[in-house]
């Protein structure tokens, strides 16, 4: 299995959120959120638009240091451009 792009941010409330996304087989990216107030992790949630940012930007920088194929960078890229559209 590939690593998986993860990080954590703060939220306007002070609760901080964690955030892993996979890379699953057959061009699927699988979104993973958890609040550090919540003792599960949510995997139904859809990511907004500024997480779909926060991957990008990830993505390019991992593309660039050679972790990460041009594949799944193009599948964010994919991704990113259909959830603006919607």
């Amino acid at each position: 299995m590939r690593r998986q792009i993860c990080w954590v941010e703060k939220l306007e409330d002070g609760i901080k959120r964690d955030i892993r996304v996979s890379f699953v087989g057959g061009g699927k990216i699988k979104w993973q959120f958890k609040r550090s107030d919540m003792a599960e992790w949510d995997y139904d949630t859809p990511p907004a638009l500024d997480d779909w940012d926060a991957l990008l930007i990830r993505s390019e920088g991992r593309y660039n240091r050679r972790r990460m194929p041009l594949t799944d960078l193009e599948l964010v890229r994919k991704a990113r451009k259909e959830a603006s559209a919607d």
